[in-house]
């Protein structure tokens, strides 16, 4: 009976979509039958959506529950940790500092951030406001984001601004893409100095409340009532069931993804992006130039172009707090959003005068669905025929999710298999250190080796003999599947002098760079 209801629903979606001539967007019926659909096949607890058109808000609607724990439904009030979402509202307002003549995207960073230092002299003296905000630094992927993720650790704006001398670059400056958050911090830094308020004042004061975005937030600890606070979800490895787990706290700033929002908040944030910084009535108000506009919306960075023939992409790149690319000949500026449980995704067609928002608060299926309904709305405003989006990112996911499982798997059953392995634990005991990441000691806990960060509390957890000099650890931190690697480096005596990590699993969160710690025993 199960089956039968499931290819009922399946084939009533359909009718849905059949019944759409071309050119014409989704109906009310339409867009929920599609959430309610990616919903089911994703697992995913609670989603909101809101698309505008030609100035005007079409749809704005929650979905699900809040929380499995309260079970109360999602509006389109709720909530979201928009996470990265957050950096386009970074480069709004150092763009209206712009406007207000107080600095230019071409000024060196050192002109405000005079302890600002990065991998070699030339970089550290030419690097720009611009670069702050587009990925082009020559940083790996995620460097230095263990100082944020897990929450909790103790680092500060003086250790950012100290540490990022000490990564080694993986590309010439100015040459390559490389996703970073640490100096969108920087740019939140910068963005205080300039303006004499901090970075969240700043964001509330000269972008949320004139928008009126009266129920969106620049921080989590901004929110006094949080009765319609969404609740972050995941669902783990294991049983395979849905677990509520903790919102992500406080950061230095927020400006690499701190703000909270709600559909019905970010459909002004969009219309507003669309009429090119022009809001209120009559759109007698402006945030920011068209002029800035145009400079955010131009790549800086390029990037690979995608190869999906149904949107004859020819062009790819980063803006500033945008990626940008092309969709049948029309401009998308578009980003996502992710923290633990919480996923965001904005696309914006200026040429259609098109804003879809689609906001998660589940982890990490939510990622897919978010993918499905976006696009699903697109093509029907793309005059595209249907495609089953849902199916194919299911089947993605499935396939990725399987090869990091099996992983995981066979590196524990390896451990297992290895778990009367004699060693001499007083070879690794000691006290290691990065010199960006600080302190770790490695210590027994009762008959267990232990790896314990000094600085990040939530980065503990037992080491288990792997092969050879490999140790696994599993942290007492559960979520996103981020154990991990030491490779311990031993002297002729076999006494360990350093320690280098890595993710066990190819779908780690790539915040979590393990791989750039490079971890000198400086104590026995």
């Amino acid at each position: 009976m199960a089956t039968i209801k499931s290819l009922l629903s399946v084939f009533m979606f359909c009718m849905l979509l059949s019944n759409n001539p071309v050119n014409a967007q989704l109906s009310a019926n339409q867009v929920d039958s599609l959430v309610q659909k990616a919903m089911k096949e994703f697992n995913v607890a609670g989603i909101a959506v809101a698309i505008v058109k030609d100035g005007a808000v079409i749809h704005e609607k929650g979905y699900g529950i809040k929380s499995i724990d309260t079970k109360l439904p999602v509006d389109e009030y709720t909530n979201f940790q928009i996470a990265s979402n957050s950096k386009a509202f970074t480069t709004a307002g150092l763009a209206i500092l712009i406007d207000e003549g107080k600095l230019n995207w071409k000024d060196k960073v050192k002109t405000y951030l005079p302890e600002f230092k990065m991998y070699n002299d030339y970089v550290t003296e030419h690097f720009t406001v611009e670069d702050l905000l587009c990925h082009r630094s020559g940083l790996g992927l995620g460097a230095g984001d263990l100082m944020d993720f897990p929450d909790g650790a103790n680092f500060t704006i003086e250790d950012k601004l100290s540490a990022l001398q000490y990564f080694k670059p993986v590309s010439e400056f100015r040459t390559k893409y490389d996703y970073d958050n640490q100096l969108y911090v920087i740019a939140g830094e910068l963005t205080a100095r300039v303006s004499g308020m901090t970075w969240e004042k700043f964001i509330q004061t000269r972008i949320l409340d004139p928008l009126q975005m009266t129920n969106s937030f620049s921080s989590l600890e901004a929110i006094n009532d949080r009765t319609n606070l969404a609740t972050a979800h995941t669902v783990e490895m294991g049983d395979g069931k849905m677990k509520s787990v903790p919102l992500y706290q406080k950061r230095i700033n927020g400006a690499s993804g701190g703000i909270l929002s709600n559909v019905h908040d970010m459909s002004k944030w969009m219309i507003m992006q669309l009429n090119n910084g022009k809001y209120g009535v009559g759109l007698e108000k402006q945030l920011f130039t068209a002029e800035k506009q145009k400079e955010m919306w131009a790549i800086h960075t390029a990037m690979d172009v995608y190869t999906e023939p149904r949107y004859k992409e020819h062009f790819h790149g980063y803006g500033l707090g945008w990626e940008l690319t092309e969709v049948r000949g029309n401009l998308r500026a578009s980003h996502t959003g992710s923290l633990l449980g919480m996923l965001s995704r904005v696309t914006l067609i200026p040429d259609l005068n098109l804003g879809i928002v689609i906001l998660t608060n589940t982890e990490s299926s939510g990622g897919a669905a978010n993918q499905a309904i976006n696009k699903i709305i697109l093509d029907s405003y793309l005059g595209l025929d249907h495609f089953d989006w849902i199916a194919k990112y299911s089947k993605d996911y499935q396939s990725k999710k399987g090869k990091g499982d099996t992983i995981l798997t066979e590196v524990w059953e390896t451990v297992a298999k290895a778990k009367n392995t004699k060693i001499n634990t007083s070879d690794y005991i000691g006290i290691y250190e990065d010199k960006w990441f600080g302190k770790i000691e490695i210590a027994m806990k009762g008959n267990q080796l232990w790896f314990k960060s000094l600085r990040s509390p939530k980065l503990n957890g037992p080491m288990s003999f792997y092969k050879e000099n490999t140790f696994a650890i599993k942290w007492e931190y559960k979520y996103r599947s981020l154990d991990a690697f030491a490779v311990f480096n031993l002297d002729e005596k076999g006494k360990a002098q350093s320690i280098k990590m890595k993710g066990i699993s190819p779908n780690i969160n790539f915040s979590y760079d393990f791989q750039d710690l490079d971890l000198q025993r400086i104590k026995k």
